[in-house]
């Protein structure tokens, strides 16, 4: 088994890198990855099921005078959440410089305001986590850059220099920002280094052999903290050719087929989840064969849709989309979410709804309060790429009453718990959080409006309050993932139907593998509709009442989950 790993990942190297990558190099890499084998001896949980559920969330969420924020949470977890989801997943939290996070000093440190690696471990006693590996860029503030500034031994071709007169217009660009950036070196000398995301974030230069070992020294300290799902951050970048697109390039992928080598051998059971919110046809590219690559990709193309046939009511595109679904392989499947703390991504729909349509839901929703991020297309022209909202407030209008708000978030998330794959949950979601637009002109950008962070307690007495809207969001919610975690035909892999009746209902039909099966109905309109079911006897099973009927009647935005009997 070893030496076939060793002969795999050497045969992708050398693809990459040919003889630019040495014996000696090779050697370092091979004994970091025979050092971590050594060392993690848990067993991981070998796939998936229906007890899986993701919490997405910031270690430093909670805060509390003379504590470190990780315990705080860990706190919050265990009282709140820890019966409702099995993996955390800890966004940044090593110490940074901006983007939330996303900026990384040091990939191997605790920021110490959230806490230390033995806070991290108190967690992994409640939840099962996963990681961000932030591979395509760091912090200029770090020491990686520092001692390439300074021209220290070793770190020459740690970052990518280019000729600013170089043509770099066929570069996708997923930011309104200039692709170059100068610094000055320790000997006066300017180099204009490239930056996608920012100034602050310094891409690294995987063309290098040092930069891969040095990644892959970060990867395996995860793994050895305990990090059961890796989630490759703005993955689809990593690898630079000017006068390509720059993205998605073979090299990239072969460098996620090293990572996934890497993971099966130290750690067997570990989940490569792939961050590249683009077109589907190219998220998808990701899975590779079914058995090289990710093992997960973010299911982007879902929050969008599910936002569009809420506005239109109208389930068709939702439907047809849903229905071209099509894994390389039962070791793979969808990570599926609605919000996290990015923005809803634009580019995932680009393919599958006209341009008209996109900018008509964007639009709709800039007139009820949410924000947008815009990106450069190559032709000079800009196009929406991101619309920064919190989900309660983007399914809803601005005056609707509560319990249409409340109605049509669960509906929402009843579709993302009834679809194939592995759901995510983010934390402003489950506590029913609105949009913070203090915080955005506090902090000064559009994703902040849903990404508040609170102080201890502030929330457990809304929670506490059954008057509150928080109190309605995370009962109701937390009453359906209870639900789902019961039934086996809600297995991430079990065969699933996707069906409409009429433009305004949607059907999904889950069957597990010992022939339960729950039917799915989704009124996505304001009015009731009444089907024809097939089901003469069943249980709807979020309202906890028999079924003895085949014609059913559905309330503006209810969902039902009925069991056959």
């Amino acid at each position: 088994m070893e030496s076939n790993v060793n002969a795999k990942i050497k045969s992708l190297i050398n693809f990459v890198y040919g003889e630019s990558f040495s014996e000696a190099h090779l050697k370092v890499l091979l004994e970091k990855i025979d050092n971590a084998g050594s060392v993690i001896t848990g067993k991981r949980k070998a796939g998936w099921d229906e007890k899986d559920i993701v919490l997405i969330t910031y270690a430093d969420q909670f805060s509390a005078p003379g504590e470190k924020a990780l315990p705080v949470f860990t706190r919050f977890y265990n009282e709140w959440l820890s019966r409702s989801f099995s993996h955390v997943h800890l966004l940044p939290f090593y110490p940074w410089s901006s983007d939330d996070g996303f900026s990384v000093i040091d990939y191997h440190e605790v920021a110490p305001e959230t806490g230390s690696w033995r806070d991290v471990a108190e967690l992994k006693k409640s939840a099962s986590l996963m990681f961000d590996f932030v591979c395509n860029h760091m912090s200029a503030k770090s020491k990686w850059f520092e001692n390439y500034i300074n021209q220290a031994p070793g770190y020459e071709d740690f970052f990518i220099s280019v000729d600013p007169e170089t043509d770099l217009s066929a570069v996708t660009r997923p930011r309104a920002l200039p692709l170059l950036t100068p610094f000055t070196l320790h000997d006066g000398s300017v180099r204009h280094l490239w930056t996608t995301f920012s100034e602050d974030q310094i891409d690294l230069n995987f063309a290098s052999p040092e930069v891969l070992i040095a990644m892959v020294d970060v990867l395996l300290h995860y793994l050895m903290e305990g990090a059961r799902y890796i989630r490759l951050d703005a993955v689809g970048f990593m690898w630079k050719i000017p006068g390509t697109n720059c993205i998605h390039l073979e090299q990239t992928h072969r460098l996620i087929q090293v990572f996934r080598a890497i993971t099966d051998r130290v750690a067997p059971g570990t989940v490569l989840i792939t961050e590249t919110n683009v077109p589907h046809k190219d998220n998808i590219s990701y899975f590779g064969d079914g058995e090289n690559e990710a093992q997960m990709v973010y299911q982007f193309s879902l929050p969008p849709l599910v936002l569009h046939a809420v506005h239109c009511q109208d389930v068709r595109v939702l439907c047809q989309w849903a229905s071209s679904l099509k894994l390389p392989s039962m070791k793979t499947t969808w990570f599926n979410f609605l919000a996290s703390h990015d923005g809803i991504g634009l580019n995932p729909l680009r393919g599958i709804l006209p341009e008209s349509e996109i900018l008509s839901l964007v639009e709709k929703l800039q007139q009820e309060g949410a924000l947008v991020n815009w990106k450069n297309n190559p032709d000079g022209t800009r196009s929406p790429y991101e619309i920064n909202v919190t989900y309660l407030d983007a399914l809803s209008a601005k005056e609707s009453e509560d319990n249409e708000r409340i109605a049509r978030f669960i509906l929402a998330h009843a579709v993302l718990l009834s679809f194939p794959g592995v759901p995510a949950v983010y934390i402003q979601s489950i506590l029913g959080s609105r949009n913070d637009y203090d915080g955005v002109e506090r902090l000064g950008y559009n994703r902040a409006i849903n990404r508040k962070k609170y102080r201890a307690g502030e929330i457990d007495a809304e929670l506490e309050d059954n008057k509150s809207l928080r109190h309605s969001i995370y009962h109701r919610l937390t009453q359906l993932i209870a639900i789902r975690r019961t039934e086996k035909a809600f297995h991430p892999d079990s065969q699933t139907i996707f069906e409409t009746s009429g433009a305004h209902v949607f059907k999904i039909i889950r069957t597990a593998d010992n022939g339960e099966r729950i039917t799915a109905l989704f009124n996505f309109s304001n009015h009731q509709q009444n089907i024809h079911s097939d089901i003469e006897t069943g249980r709807e099973l979020i309202a906890g009442e028999d079924i003895r009927s085949t014609t059913l009647s559905l309330n503006p935005w209810q969902v039902m989950w009925i069991k056959e009997n």
